[in-house]
């Protein structure tokens, strides 16, 4: 995972996980995402996610987009 303060663009799959949501990624590990508005139309679909990371394996999202 990059350093805090980088910007983040992948692809995965959208889960919800307990009342959290997860990016599981198309390259492999999770990703937990801190999100503004619930995006539940992709949950459980493949999506792109664009954000900011905030620490280890964790990204302040700015969009979730169907990919």
């Amino acid at each position: 995972m990059a350093p805090p303060g980088s910007p983040f663009d992948e692809t995965g799959t959208l889960v919800r996980e307990g009342g959290a949501f997860v990016l599981q990624r198309d390259r492999g590990g999770t990703v937990l995402l801190e999100l503004q508005r619930v995006p539940v139309d992709v949950v459980a679909k493949r999506v792109r996610v664009r954000g900011v990371v905030i620490g280890e394996d964790r990204v302040s999202v700015d969009g979730v987009a169907a990919a």
